[in-house]
């Protein structure tokens, strides 16, 4: 392994100005082998830090051979069907694990999450809005906002319909990542910068949002917030949501451990640690007063939520009679349908 972080080539597009608007990168490479990174910098001219850079297709031949040479066809491949494109051409190469410098940047670490060779918190997203472009999202791929009306009407002038799917700073994963072992039932509901694990099903109300995810396997009918990770075989109901740090939770990173069952409606603005069920309906915020039994029922003491985050083998639930808040031991944990969640 060498030094090097990370590098991605990749086809993107630009607006009418040749500002990028996204960029698409087939095969990112997570600390590539020394001698590959030594031939790609070398190639490309490049010293120490962080690089962007534009590429002409005639500096693509002489880095696909030396690809060939050591053995990496995987990327000389997608360097030769680059040679052939009139799309533009991005190429990045990132030193250290800094924050984004540049909207090409942004996408390559986005990328990173989606094909799982980071997790979520495991690579610098600092400051990524102020990198990414907000653009229309069409079915003739990403489009200027100040450029969209004059498509618009070309499109109309051929007798056509210029489809626009969101208005939005993040495409759609599954545009650019289909990660395997994975269902999606509505695409448009899990952002590029998703990490999700071998055996994650995503129903069609649930949501993952970027730099968050699921460990696979695990059910998801609810919301993944930013910052958000899901442990292997934990369930979030239909409509229930996690609160993320861009949501008013502060610096406390929200996190549902393994084999967690979030019913449905319900809510954490706290981390769950293993083997913890959150009842139908209830929504638990750091503050919130929780009444804490013994294992026979009997008041403990009152305490707020957030002495309880990260803590496993709990149930919360609403007393019925007096409405508190409660929480006691859970001793059996949720165990998803295997035939359910089978890929």
């Amino acid at each position: 392994m060498s030094d090097i972080y990370s590098i991605g080539f990749g086809v993107g597009t630009c607006n009418n100005k040749g500002e990028w608007l996204e960029v698409y990168y087939p095969r990112p490479l997570f600390k590539p082998d020394t001698g590959v990174a030594a031939a790609i910098k070398e190639t490309l001219n490049i010293g120490e830090g962080n690089y962007s850079l534009s590429l002409d297709p005639a500096q693509l031949h002489p880095l696909e051979k030396k690809l060939r040479q050591l053995g990496a066809n995987e990327q000389a491949d997608i360097l030769q069907q680059f040679t052939i494109t009139q799309r533009p051409l991005a190429a990045v190469v990132l030193s250290t694990d800094q924050a984004p410098q540049s909207l090409p940047e942004a996408y390559l670490k986005l990328h990173l999450l989606s094909h799982r060779l980071v997790k979520p918190h495991e690579t610098n997203l600092d400051g990524i809005f102020g990198k990414l472009a907000n653009v229309a999202w069409t079915n003739q791929g990403a489009i200027d906002l100040e450029e969209l009306p004059q498509r618009q009407l070309e499109a109309r002038l051929k007798g056509e319909h210029l489809e626009v799917s969101c208005i939005d700073k993040f495409p759609k994963m599954t545009n650019y990542v289909v990660p395997t072992g994975v269902r999606i039932a509505h695409t448009a509901r899990v952002r590029l910068g998703a990490y999700l694990g071998e055996g994650t099903t995503i129903m069609h109300e649930g949501f993952v949002n970027f730099n968050a995810g699921t460990e696979g396997p695990g059910m998801i009918e609810g919301r993944i917030s930013a910052g958000v990770f899901v442990g292997a075989g934990s369930d979030l109901g239909g409509s229930s949501s996690t609160m993320g740090t861009l949501s008013g939770g502060g610096n406390i990173v929200i996190s549902v451990g393994d084999n967690c069952l979030l019913g449905a409606n319900a809510g954490i603005g706290i981390p769950l640690g293993d083997r913890c069920t959150v009842e139908a309906g209830l929504y638990i915020t750091a503050g919130t007063k929780v009444a804490l039994l013994d294992g026979s029922g009997n008041l403990v003491e009152h305490i707020k939520a957030r002495d309880l985050a990260g803590k496993s083998n709990l149930l919360f639930r609403r007393n019925s009679t007096n409405g508190a808040v409660e929480c006691l031991t859970n001793k059996s944990a949720i165990e998803l349908n295997a035939a359910l969640h089978s890929n």
